[in-house]
């Protein structure tokens, strides 16, 4: 193999620079002769659909994954053979999608495990939290070091794993879809901890999705497709637009805000789901404080809030996966209060969950076991479970929804996060269920895919669906919603109309900001 040259401009070595990478799995192709050059000192973004090989390509980097071929240099020296103990060892630190952290434990604990400092025969928690609170202070990544990870919100559990690549000794950062569970206020402080970091002699490596943040903090992006590497651009000298449009071969338009109409009359009958007075406690704290809201037939609720604020609890409450303490959930007028999950599905309840790994899927089980879970009975023949007629049901679905690889035999768990994700939602959708919870729903997925889920939930909503919609980005909310409730410390703060509805004024009351006359209607109230 002939090797280009692996130094900058100005004869410094590149940071990191992979030539003619492949990797392969079984008949897929994850990676096919990519390559990728970071400049030391800089931000650079990877973007791509999903499936396009940006987590293996990283993987690879890291020392998780072997390539089947390829070179790797990191700064400017050719690597041999790279493992995960040389890459930490070599200064390349990955902070995964989903968080590996051992919740029990303190923040301290976490970032020295495996590099802990003894005294007599114990770990030296003073040496643990002083060196957490230095690393802190220097990166602008202050986290209480004695605080147990499972009491932290999701942007302090990014601090932390931040903090433990730090710890390691880490010159290469690489963050996978690091914004994909952050409010703004939280992206703001992930930014200009990334411009620390370059400021003082780090590279960082960002693969996302969002690319107005691409465009925000990057100098340069690379794009992949298909398993390559297709086109590396200065971001100054790109858009948002152009890098839609290189990323699935096609115009993506996400802001379709002006096609949303009147909530039907029809919906005067009453709420399809509606909440009175809802009560929920957990840890000794009310989570949700006497939420009461209506959602009709035909219409799309958005939930508003920082992470902590009472969103996810609501949407468990709802999903039965919660207890409630006070108050009611009522579907289609009956009260499911006291209903099991399995009983509020089949009153005709869909959930789209958070965290897609965790409550979504069984990993081990293949794509078309999870398209029919919860709905096997559907599916029953002579001797059990119809196999043919699950899989002739899967291949439909991952043709209509996209989900790569086509192929439905596939585990769920060796898919990449946003596949994984179309898997959960084509579930759900294909419930035709009365109303859906949807939490997150494009969380982790490209752009063309964002486009397609919007465009299902539009159109279940416009046949009658009626929506309940939790995301952390407000564009989403804004461009989905008919109308936006925002949650502060478990209460609803406001209820706007979508079209007074702006991320300016949301984030504000987001923040506990005044809502200047806008009231949360009476439960069942439609505007």
């Amino acid at each position: 193999m002939s090797l280009p040259s692996h130094s900058t401009s100005a004869g410094e070595p590149d940071a990191v620079r992979l030539v003619g990478i492949c990797k392969r799995f079984g008949q897929l192709e994850a990676n096919r002769d990519v390559d990728l050059t970071v400049r030391p000192r800089s931000v650079h973004a990877l973007v791509g659909e999903n499936g396009a090989g940006k987590s293996t390509l990283m993987k690879i980097l890291a020392g998780v994954l072997r390539p089947d071929a390829g070179a790797i240099w990191l700064g400017g020296e050719l690597v041999r053979r790279l493992d995960a103990r040389e890459a930490i060892a070599r200064g390349i630190g990955m902070v995964h999608q989903h968080f590996m952290l051992v919740e029990p434990l303190s923040v301290a604990e976490n970032v020295v495990l495996g590099r802990e400092q003894l005294r007599r025969g114990l770990l030296d928690q003073g040496a643990a939290a002083r060196a957490v609170e230095g690393l802190g202070e220097t990166y602008g990544l202050r986290v209480d070091p004695r605080a147990r990870v499972a009491d932290l919100s999701v942007g302090e559990r990014q601090k932390v794993e931040i903090l433990k690549v730090l710890f390691r000794g880490a010159r290469v950062l690489v963050l996978d879809e690091p914004t994909a569970v952050l409010a703004p206020a939280e992206v703001e402080g992930l930014f200009r901890m990334l411009r620390r970091l370059v400021a003082q002699e780090r590279t960082a490596i960002l693969i996302t999705h969002k690319l107005d943040e691409v465009m925000a903090i990057s100098e340069r992006v690379t794009v992949m497709r298909g398993g390559r590497s297709v086109g590396e651009l200065a971001t100054a000298e790109t858009s948002a637009r152009e890098l839609a449009h290189a990323m699935v071969g096609r115009e993506v338009c996400l802001d379709r805000s002006g096609e949303r109409r009147e909530v039907r009359a029809a919906g005067a009958a009453g709420p399809v789901l509606e909440l009175r007075d809802l009560v929920v406690q957990a840890r000794g704290v009310r989570v949700l404080d006497r939420v009461s809201l209506g959602v009709r037939a035909g219409e799309i609720l958005g939930i508003a809030a920082v992470q902590g604020n009472g969103q996810s609890e609501l949407l468990a409450a709802v999903a039965g996966l919660v207890p409630v303490r006070s108050g009611a959930v009522l579907l289609a007028g009956a009260d499911v209060t006291r209903l099991s999950p399995r009983e509020r599905f089949a009153s005709g309840l869909a959930h789209i969950p958070e965290d897609r790994q965790e409550r979504g899927l069984v990993l081990d089980f293949s794509v078309a076991e999870n398209l029919v879970l919860g709905r096997q009975r559907d599916y029953g023949g002579r001797f059990g479970l119809d196999l043919r007629r699950i899989a002739r049901s899967a291949r439909k679905l991952a043709a209509r929804y996209d989900i790569r690889p086509p192929q439905p035999a596939a585990p769920a768990g060796s898919l990449s996060g946003g596949n994984q994700q179309k898997v959960v939602v084509a579930r759900e959708m294909a419930r035709r269920p009365r109303v859906l919870l949807a939490g997150q729903p494009t969380r982790g997925v490209d752009v063309g895919a964002v486009e397609a889920i919007h465009a299902h939930i539009r159109a279940a909503r416009d046949a009658g669906l009626g929506v309940l919609l939790v995301s952390a980005d407000l564009g989403e909310l804004c461009a989905l919603s008919d109308r936006i409730a925002v949650l502060y410390r478990g209460s609803v703060a406001a209820v706007l109309p979508a079209e007074q509805a702006s991320a300016a004024a949301l984030g504000e009351l987001m923040l506990g900001a005044d809502p200047g006359g806008a009231q949360a209607p009476a439960a069942g109230a439609a505007s």
